[in-house]
C-alpha cells in the first residue's frame, strides 16, 4: 500500500524530531522520511498537520488471540498446563485474530505485539511476533518463532504444585529447566553425530535453537531471587536471556546492567496481587533505566488492556523515567530487545511503515490516536467522535 503522510510533527524515536515533515510509504514500506520529501504522482496524501507522527507501538509481551478477553475457558489457550516442559508448543497455532484485543490494540496505536503463551508452565513454548492487523495469524505473521517462553516463581510451582507433582518448589522449577537443557545438549551432540536417519524430537528441536543462540530465552520472574535464578541459569547454559516482568529487578539492577540484560517490565497497572508482586511501582521502570538496563513496558494484555500501554510509558514518566526513554520503551526498545528492529519500531526508510497519527504528544493522556496505518494501509481512525477500525475480512485490496 502506498500513502504520504504530510505537515505533521514527525517523531521517528530513532532519530531527531521534524517539524513539519513527511513519512512516505511506498508497497508497504517506508521509503522516506523528511522535511524535504518529494511526493510521487497517484501516491495519496494524508495530511497531519497539527498532529504527531510516531511509530506504531510494539508490545513485547502479551496474549492477544491466545487469551480472548469475555470468552471464558473457550478462549482461554495461554497455558498448556499439562506438561511442564512445553517447549515444542508455539503461540501462534492458538491466536484467534478476531479476539477483540487487535481492535483495541490499534484504537491506542499498537501495531505490532509479540504474542506470547502463559506462565502456568516452566517452559511454556514459543513466541510469535504479529501485527495487529488480519484475517488469520498467518496473514498477521511478523515472525515465527521469535522466543521461548519460561517462568520461574510462583505460577509453575503452584500449577504442578497442586497436581502434586514435579516441579512444587524453586528448586524443581529450575531443576526442570535444567533437566530439559541438558537433554537438548545430549540430543545436539548425537544428532550432530548420526550418520544416517535420526529420530527428531521436536522440544529438544527447540531448545537446542536456545543453546545455539538462535532464539533467545523470555524469563517471567518476579523476585529479585527469582531474577537472580534466571541470571544464574543463563551463565550455566550461555544462552540469550531477556528478563520478562522484572518487578523486583531495580533491586539487583546493577548485576543486570553489567550482563546486558534487558527488562520487558510491567504490567504497571495491576494491584499487588500476590507476594511475589508486592514491590510493583510506577518508579521501577526508571530506576532500572538509569541504571543502564534497557527496558521495554508491556501490559501483559489482558492483565492491563493493550491500548493502556502508553499511558503506563507517561505515568513512569510522571514517576521519573526519562521522556525520551519512555517513547523507546514502547517503540525501539522492544523491537530491539525482540530481534524485530529490522522490520518496526521507528520510522526509518526500509522498515514497515506502520505510522501512527496522533492529536498531540502521546504521552499526554488527553491525545488520542487519530490515524494508524499498517503496511501503509489505513486500518484504524478516529473521526467525528467514532472510532474506525478497518474490518479485515472486507477491507478492499
Amino acid at each position: 500500500m502506498n500513502v504520504a503522510i504530510t505537515g505533521g510533527y514527525v517523531v521517528p524515536v530513532a532519530g531527531p524530531p521534524i517539524e513539519g515533515g513527511t513519512v512516505l510509504v511506498r508497497d508497504g514500506k517506508i521509503v522516506a522520511v523528511g522535511a524535504d520529501v518529494e511526493v510521487p504522482d497517484g501516491v495519496p496524501v494524508v495530511d497531519a498537520a497539527g498532529g504527531w507522527v510516531l511509530p506504531g507501538f510494539v508490545e513485547a509481551h502479551g496474549h492477544l488471540g491466545v487469551h480472548e478477553e469475555g470468552e471464558g475457558w473457550a478462549g482461554q489457550d495461554t497455558n498448556e498446563m499439562t506438561d511442564p516442559n512445553g517447549a515444542r508448543l508455539r503461540a501462534l497455532d492458538a491466536i484467534n485474530a478476531a479476539d477483540q484485543g487487535f481492535a483495541d490494540a490499534l484504537t491506542g496505536g499498537v501495531t505490532t505485539v509479540v504474542v506470547k503463551p502463559g506462565s502456568g508452565n516452566v517452559i511454556g513454548g514459543q513466541t510469535v511476533a504479529v501485527k495487529c492487523w488480519g484475517r488469520t495469524a498467518d496473514e498477521m505473521l511478523l515472525r515465527n518463532p521469535v522466543s521461548v517462553k519460561s517462568a520461574l516463581g510462583e505460577n509453575p510451582k503452584r500449577v504442578y504444585g497442586d497436581q502434586k507433582k514435579l516441579p512444587s518448589t524453586r528448586q524443581g522449577v529450575a531443576a526442570v529447566i535444567r533437566d530439559a537443557l541438558t537433554k537438548a545438549q545430549d540430543y545436539v551432540a548425537r544428532r550432530d553425530a548420526a550418520d544416517g536417519p535420526f529420530d527428531r524430537d521436536p522440544t529438544s528441536e527447540v531448545l537446542a535453537k536456545v543453546l545455539s543462540g538462535e532464539l533467545p530465552w523470555c524469563q517471567h520472574c518476579h523476585r529479585a531471587d527469582d531474577i537472580a535464578t534466571a541470571l544464574r541459569l543463563a551463565d550455566e547454559f550461555g544462552y540469550r536471556l531477556i528478563v520478562n516482568h522484572g518487578t523486583e529487578g531495580h533491586l539487583i539492577a546493577d548485576l543486570l546492567a553489567e550482563r546486558g540484560v534487558p527488562v520487558v517490565i510491567g504490567p504497571l497497572f495491576t494491584s499487588r496481587s500476590k507476594v511475589e508482586v508486592r514491590q510493583r511501582s510506577l518508579r521501577n521502570p526508571g530506576i532500572l533505566a538509569r541504571a543502564g538496563v534497557e527496558i521495554a513496558i508491556t501490559t501483559d494484555h489482558p492483565v492491563v488492556p493493550i491500548h493502556f500501554l502508553v499511558h503506563q510509558a507517561t505515568l513512569a514518566v510522571k514517576e521519573g523515567l526519562d521522556r525520551r526513554v519512555a517513547l523507546e520503551s514502547i517503540t525501539v526498545n522492544p523491537a530491539r530487545i525482540m530481534g524485530l528492529d529490522d522490520r518496526v519500531g521507528s520510522l526509518a526508510p526500509g522498515l514497515d511503515g506502520d505510522v501512527v497519527i496522533w492529536s498531540g504528544d502521546p504521552l499526554d493522556v488527553m491525545s488520542r490516536a487519530l490515524k494508524v496505518f499498517v503496511s501503509g494501509r489505513e486500518v484504524y481512525r478516529y473521526e467525528d467522535g467514532e472510532e474506525v477500525v478497518a474490518n479485515p475480512f472486507y477491507a478492499e485490496s
